[in-house]
């Protein structure tokens, strides 16, 4: 199953993610299919694709919790239904 998720960077204590497409059975750092955007919790900044972010969720791929709270905030869905 295709999830879209946090892939962690950056150093100790200042942390960023990287929100991409992965199969749920790699780990987490491992290698994604996609990359569809960018959260940095420090300063709250989202950047994301939403087209591809579309795609993938029409393509039936689940959201983790922290992740659909970044797109419900970003009112992706909205798009997704529509």
């Amino acid at each position: 199953m295709v999830k879209l998720r946090l892939k962690r960077l950056g150093k100790k204590r200042e942390v960023s993610y990287r929100i991409v497409a992965m199969n749920s059975r790699n780990r987490r750092d491992g290698e994604a299919l996609e990359e569809l955007g960018f959260y940095n919790p420090r300063s709250d900044e989202t950047r994301l694709n939403v087209p591809a972010i579309v795609t993938r969720l029409k393509q039936g791929a689940q959201p983790t919790e922290t992740v659909r709270r970044i797109l419900v905030k970003a009112k992706v869905f909205e798009q997704v239904n529509a």
